[in-house]
């Protein structure tokens, strides 16, 4: 007697074949609750992906504005986060995080209003924070070279250069690598040529 070989559980065609195939309302809906569970999301970002998975613009418009709605999307306590957690942790200033607010796609006004909320002083605290960091690592360098590479990492971060130079210029004096008379010609230092 011969033996039939048993399927196993079927193949998933045969059960694709068997469930109706998602509308894109329902499709857009299921994408946007999968990306917006891993991290939270902009309503560009968000737009962006169905776009991508070719969801009619009419229907993406519909799932985005009942998505905010009910608060799941949400570009301002998005852009606050952002703002809090950057500085946080990579030390970014107000330049840099409103760049990278603006990239993923949050209106003007909701980037102004969250990088106002970083205060001056604090801004201030965390760039002398990352020069104090890296400062062991220049000693050793001439001092102009030390002024570029310090003035230089704060500048990539989004800091004024007239802010980067006064915490570059004020840490060095407390170290003792630069006396008065050069801290007075601190104006002609130049930081970008490296």
């Amino acid at each position: 007697m011969e033996r039939k070989p048993q399927k196993r559980g079927g193949s998933s065609e045969s059960r694709a074949s068997h469930e109706p195939p998602l509308d894109p309302g329902e499709r857009a809906r299921a994408l946007c609750l999968r990306l917006l569970t891993g991290t939270p999301r902009t309503r560009r970002q968000l737009a962006d992906a169905l776009r991508k998975h070719e969801i009619p613009d009419d229907v993406a418009e519909h799932v985005l504005e009942r998505f905010e709605d009910v608060g799941l999307i949400d570009d301002q306590a998005f852009a606050n986060a952002w703002v809090e957690s950057r500085h946080r942790g990579r030390g970014l200033a107000r330049r840099a995080l409103a760049r990278e607010l603006r990239h993923r796609g949050v209106e003007a006004d909701l980037v102004t209003e969250a990088v106002g909320l970083l205060d001056p002083e604090q801004e201030e605290e965390t760039a002398r924070e990352l020069v104090q960091r890296r400062l062991p690592g220049t000693r050793g360098l001439e001092r102009d070279r030390r002024i570029r590479r310090l003035a230089g990492m704060l500048a990539r971060k989004g800091y004024p250069e007239g802010m980067s130079l006064r915490v570059v210029r004020d840490a060095l004096a407390a170290e003792g690598a630069i006396d008065d008379a050069e801290d007075a010609e601190g104006e002609r230092w130049s930081w970008q040529s490296e």
